[in-house]
């Protein structure tokens, strides 16, 4: 099964990515963790230089660790359809299980909140400002996701969802 969480920092993407692969014993495939070992390992300049190159190697990742019988939770923002059409491919190709799950919170001064309050828990990443993530360019989803918004639930409310969702998901054709 691969799960692919996306949406806008400061949503709540990485607390029930994690919370999820924790519960469910899956690998766990974070593009900041990757796209923070490229910029400290010096293979880019800077962390606004690395494009998609974070995409590619999760991509990569996850396609190893699914070959080798695991599922896959990844945790990324995937604000643009070339990134999600990647995901798509990866199970498709496999004859895996996907379910995206979009992660919002509907309530924009608690986003905003929560956006200013957090602190980088990578080497070498500086996470957006509440100006880059309302400036950042999101591109609106195409096909079937399971939306979650974490205004109001209780995490263990949204990984139940998300849990049901994923079991009645059919293989990737």
């Amino acid at each position: 099964m691969l799960i692919v969480f996306g949406g806008l920092p400061g949503t709540g993407k990485t607390t029930l990515a994690q919370a999820l692969a924790r519960q469910q014993r899956a690998a766990y495939v974070r593009v900041d963790a990757i796209e923070s070992g490229i910029v400290s390992a010096g293979l880019v300049p800077d962390q606004a230089s690395i494009g998609s190159a974070g995409y590619v190697v999760a991509n990569r990742v996850a396609d190893s660790c699914l070959r080798a019988g695991l599922d896959v939770i990844v945790d990324a923002v995937n604000p643009v359809e070339a990134a999600r059409h990647g995901w798509r491919e990866l199970a498709a190709g496999l004859g895996t299980r996907l379910l995206f799950v979009e992660v919002v919170c509907s309530d924009e001064a608690r986003h905003r909140r929560r956006v200013e309050a957090r602190e980088s828990d990578l080497p070498d990443w500086v996470l957006p400002d509440w100006q880059a993530v309302v400036d950042r360019r999101y591109e609106p989803w195409q096909g079937e996701r399971l939306v979650i918004d974490t205004v109001g639930a209780d995490p263990e409310v949204h990984l139940a969802a998300i849990l049901g969702q994923a079991n009645a998901r059919p293989a990737a054709r």
